[in-house]
């Protein structure tokens, strides 16, 4: 197992930002802020699943074909391979805590399917 990640690592994408909470063999948990109006890009990771827990605001998730709202203390598990996506269509800012867990944790573990700032 291996978790490329450091703790304390953070980073800003066009649609906001990502901070590296705590990190283990197999797990790396961060905070993920989504600006208002924008969102992340349609994607999916072959070694890795994630669960998200929205702690503020309010967005749109994409989960395989289906989407469903979600809003603080709500809860969203992704597998591994499934194509996912976080949407904030507000005013305020979406912040949710993200657990990654798998064999190989490392941002090169995307795979990009849609992205409204070109990164395909």
């Amino acid at each position: 197992m291996a978790t490329l990640y450091q703790k304390g690592t953070s980073d800003t994408r066009p649609w906001g930002t990502w901070e590296v909470l705590e990190t283990s063999d197999n797990c790396c948990v961060k905070k993920i802020c989504v600006l208002p109006h924008s969102q992340l890009s349609l994607q999916l990771h072959h070694h890795r699943a994630e669960h998200w827990i929205i702690t503020s605001g309010r967005g749109v998730v994409t989960l395989g074909e289906d989407k469903r709202e979600v809003k603080n203390d709500t809860a969203v598990y992704i597998p591994k391979e499934t194509k996912h996506r976080i949407q904030n269509d507000t005013d305020d800012m979406l912040v949710f805590i993200e657990v990654q867990t798998g064999d190989y944790l490392d941002e090169n573990d995307i795979e990009r399917f849609e992205d409204v700032y070109g990164r395909v």
